[in-house]
C-alpha cells in the first residue's frame, strides 16, 4: 500500500504543528513548512516529519519549497493552514497595512501554495486540498472586518476550486474553526498584550484546542477518497456564533 504524503503550511505552532503530529501518528509522510526553522526542527525531531523553511507571502520561496518537496516524491495532500489575524480595529479605523498583510497570508498565501502543488495533486490520482478558513469566513463581527474579509477570501478559493476541479481526482475540503485557544494566534492579533488576549477566552472553560482542529483535519483526510467533506464548521459548545458566547456557564 502506497504511503501517503502531505504538506502542512503554518506548521511551526498551533493547528499546523498539531496536524503534523496527528498525520504522523496515522503513518503519513509529512513535510512541515513555516518560517521559523528552530520550531520546525524541534517538531521534526519529535515526530519524524521533514521540514522546509518558507514564507507563504513570498512567491519565489513558495515555488522553491514546492520544487524541493516534489523532488522528493509524490504529494497526496496539501493542508493550507498558514494564516494570521492582525488587530481588532473597526472598518473606520482600519490599518490599511494590517488588512494588506492579512490578505497576503490568508488569501494570496493559499493561492500561491495551491497553484504550486495542484498539478502534482491531480497527478497523484488521489489528491486533497484542505483550506483552513474560519467561522469568520462565514459570519461578520465587529472589530474583525479585515480578518473576516480575508477569511471570506479563503472560503471563496475553496468553493471555487471545488467547482473547477469537478471530474478531477482531488478533494477540496474547508475547515472553519470558531474559538480556538492556541499559544500564539490571539496574542499576535492584539500585539502581544497577554491580558487582552486572555479576555478573549474569559469565562469559556473549554474552547477548542489545536488538537481538536487537527483531529477534524485528519478525519476528513482519512475518509475513503470518494467521500468529500466540503465544509466542516467546528466550535466549542459555549460558542453559538461569533457574537454569541456563553461565558461563565461551565462549558
Amino acid at each position: 500500500m502506497e504511503t501517503l504524503r502531505a504538506v502542512v503550511t503554518g506548521a511551526s505552532s498551533g493547528i499546523g504543528a498539531a496536524t503534523v503530529r496527528r498525520l504522523r501518528e496515522e503513518g503519513w509522510d509529512v513535510v512541515a513548512v513555516a518560517r521559523r526553522e528552530d520550531k520546525l526542527r524541534t517538531l521534526a525531531e519529535e515526530t519524524g516529519a521533514s521540514y522546509i523553511v518558507a514564507d507563504m507571502t513570498d512567491d519565489a520561496a513558495v515555488e522553491a519549497m514546492a520544487a524541493e518537496v516534489l523532488a522528493g516524491g509524490a504529494v497526496h495532500s496539501l493542508v493550507a493552514n498558514a494564516g494570521a489575524a492582525f488587530g481588532t480595529d473597526t472598518v473606520a479605523e482600519a490599518s490599511i497595512q494590517g488588512w494588506r498583510d492579512m490578505f497576503d497570508i490568508n488569501v494570496l498565501g493559499v493561492l500561491r501554495v495551491v497553484k504550486a502543488f495542484l498539478p502534482a495533486l491531480v497527478d497523484s490520482g488521489r489528491g486533497d486540498i484542505v483550506v483552513m478558513s474560519s467561522t469568520a469566513g462565514h459570519q461578520a463581527y465587529e472589530g474583525g472586518g479585515g480578518y473576516v474579509a480575508a477569511k471570506h477570501g479563503s472560503h471563496s478559493i475553496a468553493a471555487t476550486l471545488r467547482l473547477e476541479l469537478a471530474g478531477e481526482p482531488v478533494r477540496v475540503i474547508e475547515i472553519a474553526p470558531g474559538m480556538v485557544a492556541t499559544d500564539e494566534f490571539t496574542l499576535k492579533r492584539v500585539g502581544g498584550d497577554e491580558a487582552r488576549a486572555a479576555k478573549t477566552y474569559e469565562g469559556v472553560e473549554n474552547p477548542l484546542t489545536a488538537d481538536d482542529v487537527a483531529d477534524a483535519v485528519v478525519y476528513t483526510l482519512t475518509r475513503p477518497h470518494h467521500f468529500n467533506v466540503d465544509l466542516m464548521v467546528i466550535r466549542p459548545i459555549a460558542q453559538a456564533a461569533q457574537h454569541k458566547v456563553a461565558r461563565n456557564s461551565g462549558l
